[in-house]
C-alpha cells in the first residue's frame, strides 16, 4: 500500500489543470466522500501496528499534496481570468526593472580611476573626527580665523570632536602613519552647518588628493591637474588664480575653459567662458611638521574638489537637492558611461 500512496504523490506533483472544472474534478476524485483519501484512510485502520507509523506519516503527505496542488491551482485560475490562461507561478508578478548606479556613485569611481591609473592609492578615515586632524594639524589653531569659513557640526558633549569638515583630515592620518613617498586619494562625505539650497547642502562629497615627495614644484601640481582635466572633461586648458587655503602656501582655484558653444556655457560660466572646479596648493611646511614630516628634505603638493559640483557640470543638473531625494524617476537617467 505504500507503494500505491507514493504512485498518488507523484500523480498529483505532475498534475495541471486548464480549468475550474478539472481542478474540481481533482478535488473530489481524491477529497470527496468516495475519494481516494478517504479509501486510503480506511485501509490505514486495519494495517498491522508495526507498520501504522510509516503508512501514517506518507498518507498524511499525500493529503498536504492534494490540498496545496488544490489551492495553488485555483489560486493559478483566479489570477488568470481575464485571459483564461493559467499560467507559472513561479514567474514574477511584474517585470523587475534594473536600478542603475547613483550619479554622485558614477563620478566619484570615474575620478578614482583616473587617479589610480597614475599611482595614486585610495586612503579612507573616520566622519566623525577630532579637533586635532581636522583643523589643528591643517595649521588652523584655535581661534584662527579662517576655522569660520566652515560652520562645523560640533558634539554638545565634547566639542573636540565633530563632522568633519573636509576629507582632508584623512590626509593627515595618512601621513601620521605613512613616511613618502605618498600619493595618496581620499573620496569621502563631509559636513557644513549650511542652509540647504539649490547650490549649497549640509551633507557633500570632496576627493582630495596628496602628493609628498622630495622636490616636488608647483609644476607638478599643473602638469596633474592638466591631465585631470583632460581625462574627466576632454579640456586641458586650465588657469590657476591666487587664493588662500590655510594648510596650503601658496594656494590656487583651479579653472578650466569651457567655452562658449550654447547657450547653456554663456549661463553656467557667466558669460566669460571659465568655470572652476577644484582649490589647490602647495603644502604648507607647517602641515608637514605638525605629521611628522620633514619640510627641510619634502614637499608636496594637494587638492581637492566637489564631486556634486563636478556631477552639476558634468550631467547639466542645476539643484544639487535632487542628489538627495532618492526620486528614481531623476536616478534611472544615469549610467556609468563617463
Amino acid at each position: 500500500m505504500i507503494e500505491t500512496v507514493k504512485e498518488h504523490l507523484e500523480k498529483v506533483a505532475q498534475f495541471q489543470a486548464k480549468g475550474a472544472e478539472e481542478i474540481e474534478q481533482f478535488r473530489i476524485s481524491y477529497s470527496g466522500k468516495k475519494g481516494i483519501l478517504n479509501q486510503l484512510f480506511a485501509v490505514f485502520r486495519e494495517v498491522p501496528n508495526q507498520e501504522k507509523k510509516e503508512f501514517g506519516q506518507i498518507l498524511n503527505q499525500l493529503k498536504s499534496a492534494v490540498s496545496d496542488k488544490i489551492k495553488i491551482l485555483k489560486l493559478g485560475l483566479n489570477s488568470n481570468l481575464s485571459s483564461g490562461i493559467y499560467g507559472d507561478l513561479s514567474r514574477p508578478a511584474f517585470p523587475s526593472s534594473l536600478g542603475s548606479q547613483h550619479p554622485l556613485t558614477v563620478v566619484r569611481n570615474r575620478i578614482v580611476d583616473i587617479f589610480s591609473q597614475i599611482g595614486f592609492n585610495i586612503s579612507e578615515g573616520p566622519e566623525i573626527e577630532d579637533d586635532w586632524h581636522n583643523f589643528t594639524a591643517l595649521n588652523l589653531p584655535e581661534y584662527h580665523p579662517a576655522r569660520d569659513m566652515q560652520d562645523t557640526f560640533f558634539i554638545q558633549t565634547d566639542p573636540d570632536i565633530l563632522l568633519r569638515t573636509h576629507t582632508s583630515s584623512v590626509q593627515v592620518r595618512y601621513m601620521e602613519n605613512n613616511q613618502p613617498p605618498i600619493r595618496t586619494i581620499s573620496p569621502g562625505r563631509v559636513f557644513r552647518n549650511e542652509a540647504i539650497s539649490a547650490r549649497a547642502h549640509c551633507i557633500f562629497h570632496q576627493v582630495e588628493g596628496l602628493y609628498i615627495n622630495k622636490q616636488v614644484s608647483f609644476a607638478d601640481l599643473k602638469q596633474i591637474l592638466s591631465y585631470f582635466t583632460n581625462s574627466l572633461f576632454g579640456k586641458s586648458k586650465i588657469r590657476l588664480r591666487p587664493s588662500y587655503f590655510p594648510f596650503t602656501e601658496p594656494s590656487a582655484e583651479v579653472d578650466i575653459y569651457w567655452g562658449l558653444e550654447t547657450e547653456v556655457d554663456y549661463r553656467i560660466t557667466k558669460g566669460t567662458g571659465w568655470l572652476e572646479i577644484m582649490g589647490c596648493g602647495m603644502v604648507d611646511p607647517n602641515v608637514l611638521k605638525n605629521c611628522g614630516i620633514d619640510p627641510e628634505e619634502y614637499s608636496g603638493y594637494a587638492f581637492g574638489m566637489g564631486i556634486e559640483r563636478i556631477a552639476m557640470l558634468l550631467y547639466q543638473v542645476n539643484d544639487i537637492r535632487m542628489f538627495f531625494e532618492n526620486d528614481i524617476r531623476f536616478l534611472k537617467q544615469f549610467k556609468p558611461t563617463l
